[in-house]
């Protein structure tokens, strides 16, 4: 997978999804099942475990996966999966006000982020993994490494952030767990405002 280029997180996705297959089928191996138990278990996920749209493509995908690249094993395409119906909703958008309001509630860490997550377009795991190195206050902009499909990105440094981020570029290395034994002290860091620190 990772040969692919396909990021940890959908590995540790397949990983499940396929455990879950073979549990579903007696823990029989895979290259004894085919189409007709994918069907029966993607349906499974819809009937009874009243899973999302996504979460049951997820799971098609890797099953997928398992047979084209694991396996090499050509699945015919599976007609008879009982689908689940996306819900048809527009999306919820904060006024600039709401933003803004939210914003002025937090302090420290999660207000930097937040502002980033908002200001810079940042998703999540790209804010977390950003570095001191990744900013360049000169050029107001953030350089985003291994985002989404492992492709790198230039973003806008947002001008709200230009100087929380000259005091917070300090506490953001700081608040980062150097070792697994320092979640303990994470928490009591992350509390801190740029001030504190």
């Amino acid at each position: 997978m990772r040969r692919l280029g396909l990021s940890l997180r959908t590995e540790e996705a397949y990983v499940g999804w396929v455990r879950r297959f073979i549990l579903a089928n007696s823990k029989r191996h895979p290259r004894e099942m085919g189409a007709r138990e994918g069907e029966a278990f993607l349906t499974l996920l819809a009937t009874r475990d009243r899973v999302s749209a996504s979460t049951q493509n997820q799971a098609l995908s890797a099953l997928l996966f398992l047979y084209r690249e694991v396996l090499a094993q050509e699945l015919p395409w599976m007609n008879n999966i009982r689908r689940v119906k996306r819900p048809e909703r527009l999306p919820t958008v904060l006024t600039r006000d709401e933003v803004v309001a939210l914003l002025e509630e937090m302090s420290g860490v999660t207000w930097l982020m937040a502002g980033l997550l908002y200001g810079a377009g940042l998703r999540l795991m790209e804010c977390l993994r950003l570095r001191v190195q990744d900013i360049d206050f000169a050029r107001r902009e953030i350089m985003v490494r291994q985002g989404k499909g492992g492709k790198d990105r230039r973003t806008m440094l947002p001008a709200m952030m230009v100087d929380a981020q000259k005091i917070g570029v300090r506490f953001i290395l700081f608040a980062r767990p150097s070792n697994a034994n320092a979640g303990c002290e994470q928490s009591s860091r992350l509390s801190q405002t740029p001030a504190d620190v």
